[in-house]
């Protein structure tokens, strides 16, 4: 059987920009003046590489209170914040009403996961599982959050589908045995090529089209 393990930041809703301008006036308070691109290499890799990967870069010592901070200020800026990208609300229909097996796996905090899904009003109980930041070790491009979110649906990861928007998080579905579908949002389609996924989608839509054409072949053999 053929399973979905969607990523969120980027893939089902864009959040990357208010934990961006939240991690921006976060580190202010510690005296680094911090600039968007500067977060782009940690896109996807948890909340802790996120902020700390670019205090380092600014000479500052990462400390978890500086990630507590920078919550406090998210979860003040996200209620208006997200935007559910096209299409997202249907294809989740879709997938359950055919009974695919969905998972969400995010290297983001649950309290992050809770805040934008909620925001975004994508009922949890959509997902055959919620795996997050704290339920793994390492954080993508290691595989453990795919892995584990496999492992509670209860199917083999060759049999999963990851839909992904980060370098980090196909490097994650590769070394996890999965096929990945990227979508292109948060990096240009040359990088995402350079990654070498499966597909490359520019859309939702898209997305679902392809996973449409997975299932089906699926169902044929």
């Amino acid at each position: 059987m053929l399973a979905v393990i969607f990523d969120m930041d980027g893939v089902l809703m864009d959040s990357e920009p208010a934990i961006c301008e939240a991690a921006i006036l976060g580190l202010k308070e510690y005296g680094v003046t911090a600039v968007p691109d500067d977060f782009k290499p940690f896109v996807g890799a948890g909340e802790d590489r996120f902020i700390g990967g670019v205090a380092e870069k600014y000479g500052l010592v990462y400390k978890p209170e500086m990630k507590r901070r920078v919550y406090e200020i998210y979860l003040e800026i996200v209620k208006d914040r997200i935007k559910v990208f096209e299409g997202v609300h249907d294809l989740l229909k879709l997938l359950k009403e055919k009974e695919i097996p969905m998972a969400l796996a995010s290297s983001a905090d649950r309290i992050k996961v809770d805040a934008n899904l909620k925001s975004a009003e994508i009922p949890m109980r959509l997902f055959n599982a919620i795996i997050s930041g704290e339920n793994v070790e390492r954080k993508k491009p290691a595989p453990d959050v795919f892995l584990k979110a496999a492992q509670a649906m209860g199917v083999n990861p060759v049999n999963c589908v990851v839909v992904e928007d980060a370098v980090n998080g196909i490097a994650a579905a590769k070394a996890a045995g999965m096929k990945c579908i990227a979508v292109v949002s948060s990096f240009p389609r040359e990088q995402l090529v350079e990654a070498n996924p499966d597909y490359i989608c520019n859309d939702i839509p898209d997305v679902q089209q392809k996973l449409i054409e997975l299932i089906d072949t699926e169902s044929a053999i």
